[in-house]
């Protein structure tokens, strides 16, 4: 039998009406199947909700009120999960091993709308706010693959130019150490923590209930943070809950009082290559360090690892070419016919490579892909340098630049200026190298290894002599080569290499 809940004003008489329907179906010896309204709002009440959603199953778990309870719910939470035949991790067909695009949102708030921290302390919102803008490793580090400004959980820069200027005056309305009406946070940043389409659940922080006029339901004191996505183990989300904790017990004794940076396009050339990720991560866990937080790098190697994957590394002539997968922006297109009405595309035919060179000599040699010269960067170690590459990957009927052609193979070559040739390089291919197409995903971590190694050949440079290659810096990318780009053609600076030619021949009589 069904049964219809009606809608009921407090938790007591829900849990009155359910214990006598349940002690009816008792003496009746009937099985009943309950639907209707939900119970109330309560902070007494925990509650586990599962929700089917394409691909994956989303669990929303009970808060837990102290680093005790956090642990066991996560730790439980997984190890459900594994039983149940279930994963937070999955493989691609080409083997890459990536999240199964289920999000791993982080909700701050307190029992009751009273007790919320965001509601006491409106400036803790504004501290967390300025530091994930001017830290972009905690946009993109513990993102899916799915990132941009029309991605699930967009920064507050990613979708308007004139949004920081507007955030910074937001920023001044409101006071320090609390004492402001609880609607103030939310009608200040309402507006600000939006999509591009004015969404305001899409966003990195989505204050939806945290004191919405709207119902009863969003005025509950809570920040969901979105931009994280369920990592393969228990101990890794811990470790990003345990960042958050700390981020919010720093910025509960000293706000966060650093402007806020324009990153322009500079946040997507810089801050989707793995190394400036690293580098920024650890900049920001240095500060915790010295502010008594004894965080530790190589608790965030295994993100590192797994968000930015190798792809592989060749020698030659001691120096070595490492491949690191970068993030790559995927861009919801316009509205298009479709058998079913109206669909939008998402663009995920572009990818973005990272190359890293070690005991590079400058004066010497330099790094071309595909034949064109990569503009390298120099980290700050002797010999080493880094750079993007952004290419197309696959064509599919609806993207943009329909027009440009596939690039892959990526042919990486280590080029002498003093030879004019190169000393060896690698390729490095979207897809089995011999032709093969996979029609189902890897069986295990083993199969999915080996379709990604057997993608990457540490052979195959260009050979023989070769011009040297023009230099390729374009002003809002300096960081990256994008293979769609056309070739420039100005001359080479008279201070770079030239290419050694044979001499021509003299003719000498006697």
């Amino acid at each position: 039998m069904h049964v219809f809940l009606p809608p009921v004003s407090t938790l007591e008489d829900y849990l009155d009406l359910v214990a006598r329907i349940e002690a009816t179906a008792a003496e009746l010896r009937l099985p009943i199947l309950l639907e209707g309204y939900k119970p109330p709002h309560d902070h007494r009440l925990n509650s586990l909700q599962l929700t089917p959603d394409p691909g994956v199953l989303e669990v929303n778990i009970h808060p837990a009120h102290d680093w005790g309870e956090l642990v066991a719910n996560t730790t439980a939470l997984y190890e459900e999960a594994r039983q149940a035949r279930l994963g937070t991790d999955k493989f691609m067909l080409d083997g890459r091993h990536c999240g199964t695009g289920g999000g791993n949102h982080v909700v701050i708030g307190g029992p009751t709308p009273a007790d919320s921290p965001v509601l006491r302390r409106p400036d803790l919102l504004r501290s967390l706010l300025a530091c994930w803008h001017n830290r972009p490793s905690l946009s993109y580090l513990f993102s899916s693959l799915f990132v941009g400004p029309t991605s699930q959980a967009p920064r507050v820069d990613e979708a308007r130019n004139d949004s920081l200027y507007e955030l910074e005056i937001a920023f001044q309305q409101i006071p320090e150490a609390g004492g402001c009406l609880p609607w103030i946070a939310d009608r200040v940043f309402r507006h600000l923590l939006v999509d591009v389409t004015g969404n305001t659940h899409r966003a990195e922080f989505c204050i939806d209930k945290l004191y919405s006029p709207d119902t009863a339901d969003g005025r509950r004191g809570l920040v969901e943070l979105r931009a994280f996505e369920m990592p393969p183990h228990a101990r890794m989300s811990l470790v990003q809950q345990l960042l958050l904790r700390v981020l919010i017990a720093r910025f509960w004794k000293e706000p966060y009082g650093f402007r806020l940076a324009r990153w322009g396009t500079e946040l997507h050339d810089r801050f989707l290559l793995p190394h400036f990720i690293e580098q920024d991560l650890g900049d920001l866990l240095l500060e915790l360090r010295q502010a008594g937080y004894a965080l530790q790098d190589d608790w965030f190697a295994p993100h590192l690892e797994f968000r930015f994957p190798l792809v592989g590394t060749v020698v030659q002539r001691g120096v070595e070419v490492e491949l690191r997968q970068a993030i790559e922006p995927w861009h919801v297109l316009g509205e298009e016919s479709s058998p079913g009405g109206t669909a939008r595309y998402v663009d995920s035919s572009l990818e973005r490579l990272q190359v890293k060179v070690r005991g590079l000599t400058e004066a010497r040699h330099m790094v071309t892909c595909n034949g064109r010269r990569l503009p390298l960067h120099p980290t700050g170690v002797n010999g080493e340098f880094v750079a993007g590459v952004r290419y197309r990957a696959w064509q599919p009927p609806s993207c943009l630049h329909p027009t440009i052609p596939v690039h892959a193979p990526l042919v990486i070559d280590l080029y002498d200026t003093w030879t004019g040739r190169s000393l060896g390089g690698c390729q490095y291919h979207v897809a089995h190298p011999g032709g093969r197409g996979y029609d189902v995903f890897p069986v295990n971590a083993a199969e999915a290894e080996c379709r990604r190694r057997s993608r990457f050949l540490a052979f195959g440079h260009s050979p023989g002599p070769r011009p040297l290659p023009p230099v390729e810096l374009h002003p809002e990318s300096p960081l990256t080569l994008d293979l769609r780009q056309e070739v420039p053609t100005a001359p080479t600076p008279a201070w770079e290499p030239q290419a050694v030619s044979a001499p021509e021949p003299v003719e000498v009589r006697m």
